[in-house]
């Protein structure tokens, strides 16, 4: 072990990735000191949570200690262990409350660009280029259920996990999306009160989390992603509302990807940068850099490469003085990862170059939505739900077999009005082509052969209090028992099921609650994770025998 991370430093400090750092700072090697090790395991607390004390709680026992800079509705903690090297009931204990979206793992500076965006409830949010969805979820936990953020990714192995990642944190705020950026609809079409886009990069300040960018970088592969970055924010600048935010960001070093990209696009005129270091507290950063040289493939300056000149510099001395505004974060500073990010303001510009339609179509004359597509509850639905639940939930929505919850905003985005070939054509709303739709909200229920089956574990706690039917009170005994692994008959922990076949919540003297199934047993309908997790907070074991 010793051996092979002695070879691992070696190949870093003859890294060409340190010589172009070189350029880019004069203490190259203080940098270096503090990109080595490996990186701290670090979490963000689900404010959405109503266990949300008891899991700090929890972490303060793990001797894990708050993160100061952190802003938002919820908290961050570093743990005294590095990633993925947890041990015991601890270890057991983490994975479960990230699986049952209590928690979320993930690195402390990549927490940042959300706190530099700061959403608000009730507004309408764009992540450009989401999975795998950490950032996706801290902004649902700044709307609270009041607003939506579109979660867009291209690539759909990605997309699964960004879905998986969405629902495991059980926000109703999310709609996820699949689009290639750079064309993205713009819909709503009035365009977003916020955008964050955190592009694809070379990733030169993860060295910490991946080791193998040591070897593996050069200054060409900045190059090679400078268009494709470049044309994700000037979209993103579009498709903001004048006076709206766009967070630009990277876990990149590299200038060519950071300064020469925000450069680029405030040389629109359609926005300007916006200081971003005193929207971070006291995290510690530094200025964007406004001078830097060509690097060739050894990580040396060089004036031979005839490189674009949008890689360079800026000519014009007000543009390349703004670019001090944006934000470099250093490793050794942060003690993490590196990180840069700009914050811009919408100031002009419009998508539309028309400003009355010269045609407005009908409903029929606009390709309707493929069925797999989510849908708002029709009456027949919820009659249904009124039947099963005694009161429907605002926000509810089917897609497939499940129904799915969500906000007030997120039907205004799917019935709002969209235009096409710059405003020439105006399309109904009430739909949501042009987006491709392909998750929205918390799964809530399971529909079977067209009819309510159950309701959803995710669910259960934040329907409870929307619901005057479907869940039964039970003892804390009774609670503890299932949980540790009984099956009782239904009247043996609650008289009143006598006769109940099918989905449940069951819910204790304290308000703690699971989903069951009633049949002649009871048996609940919910993960290991949440098992283990419901344990630890009642005392009990969290491992039982025929677990291990």
């Amino acid at each position: 072990m010793v051996d092979c991370e002695v070879t691992w430093e070696d190949s870093a400090a003859d890294s060409i990735l340190l010589k172009a750092v070189s350029h880019w700072r004069q203490d190259s090697e203080a940098w270096f000191q503090g990109a080595y090790e490996r990186l701290p395991e670090t979490v963000r607390v689900n404010p959405l949570r109503r266990d949300r004390e008891w899991v700090e709680s929890w972490l303060n026992e793990a001797l894990a200690r708050e993160i100061p800079w952190f802003s938002g509705p919820g908290s961050a903690w570093q743990l005294p262990f590095e990633r993925g090297k947890a041990e015991g009931e601890v270890d057991i204990l983490l994975k479960a409350l990230h699986e049952t979206g209590r928690l979320t793992r993930q690195e402390a500076v990549s927490m940042l660009p959300v706190i530099a965006l700061d959403p608000k409830p009730g507004e309408i949010v764009l992540d450009m280029c989401a999975s795998p969805g950490s950032k996706t979820t801290q902004i649902c936990e700044h709307l609270g259920n009041d607003g939506v953020v579109i979660a867009n990714e291209v690539m759909s192995g990605r997309v699964n996990t960004l879905v998986s990642n969405v629902q495991r944190h059980a926000s109703r705020a999310a709609v996820v999306v699949q689009h290639d950026g750079r064309h993205m609809p713009k819909v709503p079409e009035d365009g977003f009160d916020k955008v964050l886009v955190d592009v694809p990069c070379t990733g030169s300040g993860t060295t910490r989390k991946n080791p193998d960018v040591w070897a593996k970088w050069l200054p060409s592969s900045g190059r090679s992603l400078h268009v494709l970055q470049s044309d994700l924010l000037t979209r993103a600048i579009r498709m903001t509302k004048k006076g709206g935010t766009i967070v630009y960001a990277t876990c990149s070093l590299d200038p060519v990807e950071n300064e020469a990209v925000v450069a680029r696009a405030i040389e629109g005129g359609e926005a300007r940068i916006v200081p971003g270091h005193s929207l971070l507290g006291g995290v510690p950063s530094v200025p964007g850099l406004t001078q830097w040289p060509v690097l060739d493939e050894e990580g040396e300056a060089t004036e031979e490469l005839d490189v674009p000149e949008t890689m360079m510099p800026p000519r014009d001395e007000i543009v390349r003085g703004k670019l001090s505004r944006c934000v470099r974060i250093w490793n050794d500073a942060i003690e993490g990862g590196g990180f840069f990010l700009a914050v811009l303001e919408k100031t002009g510009g419009d998508d539309r170059r028309y400003a009355q339609p010269t045609r407005v179509l009908a409903s029929d004359e606009v390709e309707p939505d493929p069925e797999q597509f989510p849908q708002p509850l029709d009456e027949d639905w919820k009659r249904s739900l009124e039947l099963a639940w005694g009161a429907v939930p605002e926000g509810l929505w089917v897609r497939g077999k499940s129904l799915l919850w969500s906000t007030e905003e997120t039907l205004h985005v799917w019935e709002s009005g969209r235009s096409r070939r710059g405003g020439r054509i105006r399309a109904p709303g009430r739909r949501w082509r042009p987006l491709k739709a392909i998750h929205l909200g918390l799964v809530t229920a399971r529909i079977r052969q067209g009819e309510l089956s159950r309701i959803v574990s995710r669910a259960a706690a934040s329907l409870l209090p929307e619901i005057q039917k479907g869940f039964t009170e039970i003892s804390a005994e009774g609670f503890d028992g299932i949980l540790l692994g009984q099956e009782p008959a239904p009247v043996d922990i609650e008289e009143s099921l006598e006769g109940v076949r099918g989905g449940r919540i069951l819910v204790d003297e304290y308000g703690a609650c699971m989903t069951a199934w009633i049949g002649a047993r009871v048996t609940p309908m919910v993960s290991e994770a949440e098992r283990r997790v419901l344990r630890a907070m009642r005392g009990l074991p969290i491992v039982l025998a025929e677990e291990e």
